[in-house]
């Protein structure tokens, strides 16, 4: 999109929407990631019978590949966790077991692999889930991450502002430039950013990183209207370019701060779960639960009469994009991503609740499948209704020529 044809910001809402049904029909595989909402649809009217409950602990609700990936935490350690938590809520663990599941077998059926290698790839999620469940550190060794992980973790442990800069601003110029992704503000958008980094809490949260003083002043050198993402265009969406005088030397530091809506979650919470009333709360509560390396540098704040949430753009922070995978990438895949979200579970776990929860998922086996039956029959089902949900949509959205 060229500078001249930035949509208004009247026709903003109808330009997103088009872009995100787009998105949604370039690939099955981008449909499940971009579909929520039927994913949850499912849930509804065949889960709550079949899906059975696990103990209450916030979950991701929207747990499918490309929500994990590496975060830096505020020393600059890299970890791989769950980045995306618009949807976490106190639920049913199990439910992001199966929409991770979904996710994987999508892309193995996008890599023309074989029926056998998906019901193959829930097996070793199951194995790397229940060991999680078992262990009380964070990390994980090198030799249990797959080819597709260690790729990201080599770029991401190389990355500097440089490489931020040039990937979401195209330069090293203090702007951010209007085009393709950045739109202009309208001018009580740009009012409501200026008062909202005026604030001391959203200052504090700033300058609390790369070992910046407590004192440190901070600017706003420019700010747009961020499209990004699939299910989360049309929310408010925007990206903060920052200068903060550390008073130590000459040149500024600079840092990009995004601020995203919080929407009401589709996941469906669990019964008595006591969880914060605003939704950006509810979301920073669940990254701090689930993603520490995320949570710790978050922030919910009010804009424009809005509920939104803030977090500093780290260099490191990268998603997984698995679009290719071989037989044995698959299968490693399962197993690793499985055991990151185990690890989130389990740190809100004590270890008597840890041992009857894998147990109880441990004998929900049959003899043909070393998983549970449950998760099969889910990612058999949802794998049907997204395939005819994501041609039924390519045919409106992309209609034949």
């Amino acid at each position: 999109m060229k500078a001249g044809l930035i949509p208004s910001i009247r026709n903003r809402a109808r330009v997103l929407e088009q872009r995100r049904n787009l998105k949604m029909a370039a690939s099955a595989h981008a449909y499940v990631r971009g579909s929520t909402s039927q994913f949850y649809k499912w849930l509804h009217e065949h889960g709550k019978r079949s899906v059975p409950q696990g103990p209450p602990v916030w979950i991701c609700g929207d747990c499918h590949v490309g929500n994990l990936g590496p975060l830096a935490d505020a020393t600059g350690k890299i970890h791989v966790q769950i980045r995306d938590l618009d949807q976490t809520v106190i639920g049913n663990p199990n439910h992001d077991l199966i929409r991770l599941a979904l996710s994987l077998s999508s892309a193995a059926r996008g890599s023309n692999l074989p029926g056998v290698t998906t019901a193959h790839m829930l097996e070793n999620m199951m194995d790397g889930y229940e060991r999680a469940l078992l262990w009380s550190d964070d990390g994980t060794s090198a030799v249990d991450k797959p080819q597709c992980v260690r790729i990201v973790m080599r770029q991401a442990m190389n990355r500097t502002w440089k490489h931020l800069a040039r990937e979401r601003l195209r330069d090293l110029k203090p702007n951010i430039p209007r085009g393709e992704r950045f739109w202009p503000l309208s001018r009580q958008e740009s009012r409501g950013i200026q008062e909202l980094f005026d604030a001391e809490d959203v200052r504090r949260l700033v300058a609390s990183f790369k070992s910046r003083d407590d004192d440190a002043k901070i600017e706003v050198l420019d700010a747009a209207y961020w499209m990004k993402g699939c299910s989360s265009l049309g929310r408010l969406r925007f990206a903060i370019l920052l200068g903060i005088n550390n008073g130590k030397r000459k040149d500024d530091d600079f840092c990009l701060v995004d601020i995203k809506e919080a929407n009401p979650a589709a996941a469906p919470r669990a019964r008595g779960a006591r969880m914060p009333a605003d939704n950006a709360k509810r979301v920073v509560a669940g990254a701090r639960h689930l993603s520490p390396a995320l949570g710790q540098r978050m922030l919910a704040a009010r804009l424009l009469d809005r509920s939104v949430f803030l977090r500093e753009l780290m260099p490191q922070d990268l998603k997984l994009e698995i679009d290719q995978l071989s037989r044995d990438e698959a299968v490693s895949a399962g197993r690793y991503l499985a055991g990151v979200v185990g690890k989130a579970h389990a740190r809100q776990m004590d270890s008597a609740t840890r041992r009857e929860f894998r147990n109880s998922l441990r004998a929900r086996r049959t003899k043909s499948l070393d998983a549970p039956s449950w998760l099969w029959s889910s990612v058999v089902q949802l794998a049907a209704a997204h395939e005819a949900a994501y041609l039924e949509h390519c045919r409106t959205y992309q209609p034949i020529r």
